[in-house]
């Protein structure tokens, strides 16, 4: 099976690397998903070889990271609330709204994201292995 590089990634998406094994993390990426009208993300688990390789690319050791990271492709890239924040960014509409956070310093923003990442587990699950897209998402999700 072919494996994207982290060079042919998409450079007119934006990739959200996510934890696998996550519930929590699994309902925001079908969130996502589903109010992703224009298109504009595609998906990437964390412990695959595609995620390691995007972390080690944009320099995040992937012993610090345990939740979410927004990455642009020659772009940008976002962690903890402000890859959240920008998430609702891209998404538009209603959910452009909750950008209003950005008003809180990102050290209090991410003292509670944090918090909840901490926690996700014990809260929401676990499951034994990654999601496995369905055939009609597939497309969405990078390996």
């Amino acid at each position: 099976m072919d494996r994207t590089l982290v060079t042919d990634l998409p450079k007119d998406k934006k990739i959200i690397l996510f934890d696998g094994v996550c519930n929590l993390c699994d309902a925001l990426v079908q969130f996502v998903i589903q109010h992703d009208h224009n298109d504009v993300f595609r998906f990437v688990a964390l412990q695959s070889q595609l995620g390691q390789q995007i972390l080690k690319h944009i320099g995040i050791d992937s012993k610090n990271i345990d939740s979410i990271v927004l990455y642009e492709p020659g772009v940008a890239y976002y962690y903890k609330s402000g890859a959240a924040l920008e998430i609702a960014k891209s998404l538009g509409g209603f959910f452009h709204m909750g950008t209003v956070f950005r008003i809180i310093p990102a050290t209090v923003r991410n003292l509670l994201y944090d918090y909840i990442a901490r926690n996700r587990y014990r809260w929401y699950g676990k499951k034994q292995e990654c999601l496995i897209p369905t055939l009609e998402l597939k497309a969405k999700f990078l390996e």
